[in-house]
This record gives structure tokens, sequence and C-alpha cells, in this order.
């Protein structure tokens, strides 16, 4: 077993050490902070340029259903080496955007279905796997998994998913809700879109991804041993409020009637749960 194994397996064996919150407190030291970029921050606010998303469109038509909890599985198994070739010949026009001369809102949806996209990618180069960790590109003792690896050029930078997610995204939109816009391939994260994220339609999308995972099990589920939320608001804490009633004021904000009685007859957070498993199906 090497190094990185071990410390993966160590951590997985601490609940059994640790107090729920001295685990989840653990956890959360290492997850990527907020970390900026000041590259990225350059955009036009008269640009008038909308990055063409049709391929991105087009896979996610095909592959992409919603099973019969409300999660959208892909069928990795069944895309065609034809739409392997599109998927490429996307990712391919996205290095060639000009990205610091868009908008703000054309830029937010540009990253994010950057982010989505090469992540399918990632999948679809190492299929058949059963996580995404499995997919171990990342340096560092205590990394896993292939967010640190340079992916891709843009603008002459080689960037990475976590460049893109936490030295893009969250520092310069500070919106919690990207975190229920980008996909990590896995069964606990919020939904992949069913289409892509555009300029015109973002907020809308932002609120519908924050209201769908926040309505499911996977998001805030009220079980035996009390109210269990994701471990995206033990990870990412401080986007949230970065305290216990801060997190449960979002929840409630985009929780339909069952989920805000959950909500309100638990008082308080019991739990954290993730489930890493990949979010394919067959097709």
């Amino acid at each position: 077993m090497n190094v990185r194994r071990l410390i993966r397996t160590i951590l997985i064996a601490l609940p059994l050490v640790f107090s729920l919150a001295g685990f989840t407190a653990l956890e959360s030291l290492f997850a990527p902070s907020a970390d900026l970029w000041p590259r990225w921050q350059t955009h036009d606010p008269a640009s008038k340029t909308e990055v063409d998303h049709g391929a991105w469109s087009a896979f996610l038509k095909t592959y992409v259903r919603t099973d019969q909890t409300g999660l959208n599985r892909v069928a990795y198994g069944g895309v065609s080496e034809a739409n392997k070739k599109s998927l490429h010949g996307y990712l391919g026009r996205m290095r060639r955007v000009g990205v610091s001369g868009l908008s703000r809102n054309e830029q937010l949806a540009y990253w994010i279905n950057l982010y989505n996209a090469l992540t399918v990618r990632l999948i679809l180069d190492f299929y058949p796997i059963g996580s995404i960790r499995d997919i171990d590109l990342s340096s560092g003792l205590f990394s896993s998994g292939p967010w640190d690896k340079k992916l891709i050029k843009i603008e002459g930078e080689m960037i990475s998913l976590n460049d893109i997610e936490h030295r893009i995204l969250r520092p310069i939109w500070n919106d919690p809700r990207i975190h229920y816009a980008v996909n990590c391939a896995s069964v606990g994260c919020p939904n992949l879109a069913t289409q892509p994220y555009t300029a015109a339609r973002m907020n809308a999308m932002l609120d519908a991804g924050a209201e769908a995972y926040i309505n499911s099990p996977r998001g805030v589920n009220l079980t035996d041993d009390g109210l269990i939320v994701s471990k995206i608001y033990s990870w990412f804490s401080r986007d949230f409020g970065n305290s216990e009633p801060q997190i449960l004021e979002h929840l409630l904000g985009f929780a339909n009637r069952e989920t805000k009685l959950k909500i309100l007859r638990a008082a308080s957070i019991d739990g954290y749960a993730y489930d890493w498993a990949l979010n394919g199906t067959k097709r």
C-alpha cells in the first residue's frame, strides 16, 4: 500500500476513534479553500459574445437520465466513439475561447460547463471505474483523485479542476450555489444538469440545482439518527455561513414544505454523509 492510500485508509477509520463533530472538523481541514487566482478576474462587462455549448448540450441530452430517486445518472458505458470525439472537439473549442474578454455571467457559464465536461471526459477515459477517486492523478501526501491534475490549457495557463472550482469560481463569484452546479461524477454530489449553463438562465439554473439537491435525501435526510446532511456543508462550511445556524438557514431558503418540516423538527444537524460511488448507469 502506498503512503497516500495508507493515509486515506486512516481517514476512513477515523470516525471509529473521534466524535462526529471532531471528525467533520478534521475533514474540513483537508477541503480546498477559496484561493483567488487573480489572473482570471479580468472580464469585459460590455461583451455580447456567447460561447457555443451546443456539443455539450447534445451530449447531456443523449446520455443523462434522471432515475426514480431524482439522481441524474450518466450512461458512461454507452457513449459512442463518435460522441467521445464530439466531446473532445467541444473541449478543443473551449481551449480557444478568449475567456478574459467575456462578460461575467458568460464567464460563469463557461467555467461551470468546462468543469463538468472535463469531469465527464476523465470518467470516459478511465471507464469502467467505481468512483472518480479511483482516478488517482493528484500529487501530495493528502491528495487523491484527479482534481489537482492540470488537464487543459486556457489562455496559455494549464488548469486543473481544483483551479476552476476553488481558485476561480468560488473566490470570484462568492456564491454558495456554485456547489450545486459543478459535478464530481458521484452519487452524493449535486446533479449534473441536463443542459448547459448559460448566462441568460444562470440564476434560474443555480436555484434549480440548489432546490433539487436540498430536497433530496443526498442533501438533507431525517433518519433515526437525526438530521443528516451532505458533507458539502461540512467541507465548505465557510461558503454557507460557517456556522450550523447559518447552514440551516441556507437549507431552509431552498427547502420545500416537506424538507422544511424535517429541518425544523430536528432543529440541529446530527451528522454528515456523502456517497462517492460513480453516478453512472447502464444505457
